[in-house]
């Protein structure tokens, strides 16, 4: 049984929430979740988020049922490529959406295993055993520069140009999709967050609160959310998590007195 639930909020220092998320089930039973985080400034960022988030649900609420593994990934991708499209071309349509984009990271499931597909900063952790271990990984110039060597980890927190991405969606009329496979045991717990949330609370935290298995998802999600803001709150926040809680529990046969 895989449980899910997301939350967004605004931060301490925005005026708006260019954030969208959200996770759910859809046809035939998969299970989708979406965070897109918006740039471009106020109504711009916003708009290209929302305008992800919807064309990526909407293409994937039209999958054939019992879909190969491997065709999860391709339909995912497919997804994200044409809300690049959209975007793009949404933003070259109108000047007040010039330079306009988004970070986006999705999951697709067929029962406990699927793909996560992902541009940008945005990013995908799971965690087993207390402990988050990321998924994805980040298109931004500071981890370009820490892969050629050219950079500390640690230089990379305080880079002056730490938020500056090397790839997103909606800024050029192509781009490539990062699909990583995934699969729960029971116990875990996927968590996909905006940066707002990785900026701010590191992933030993973020293993530690999203694995308290004995306080509900919801709980844990909202702790998450807490915890960035007690830190700042300098960016919006939002979180998706997925929960495998195991096989849903069948009732007993009875015997009826007759």
């Amino acid at each position: 049984m895989i449980r899910t639930v997301h939350a967004s909020d605004i931060g301490r220092v925005r005026t708006v929430n260019e954030d969208s998320v959200w996770i759910g089930t859809i046809c035939h039973e998969y299970t989708l979740g979406i965070i897109a985080d918006g740039m471009g400034g106020h109504l711009a960022g916003d708009t290209a988020s929302r305008l992800a988030l919807e064309t990526i649900k909407n293409r994937l609420e039209g999958l054939e049922p019992d879909l190969p593994g491997e065709e999860l990934g391709t339909e995912l991708s497919a997804a994200i490529l044409e809300a690049n499209d959209k975007v793009f071309k949404k933003a070259a349509s109108d000047e007040k959406y010039h330079n306009m984009g988004t970070t986006v990271v999705a999951v697709l499931l067929k029962g406990v295993a699927g793909y996560i597909g992902h541009i940008g900063d945005s990013r995908a952790y799971l965690v087993k055993d207390g402990a988050a271990l990321q998924l994805t990984e980040d298109h931004t110039l500071v981890n370009e520069l820490f892969r050629n060597g050219q950079i500390s980890e640690e230089e990379m927190d305080n880079h002056p140009r730490r938020n500056v991405l090397t790839r997103a969606l909606g800024t050029d009329a192509v781009t490539a999709v990062d699909l990583v496979p995934v699969a729960l045991e029971e116990g875990d717990v996927l968590l996909l967050c905006s940066d707002g949330l990785s900026n701010f609370v590191s992933p030993g935290h973020m293993g530690k609160v999203a694995g308290i298995l004995e306080i509900s998802l919801e709980e844990r999600a909202d702790r998450l959310l807490q915890l960035a803001l007690l830190a700042g709150g300098g960016d919006n926040i939002s979180v998706a998590m997925l929960e495998h809680q195991g096989e849903a529990a069948v009732p007993e046969a009875k015997e009826w007195d007759r």
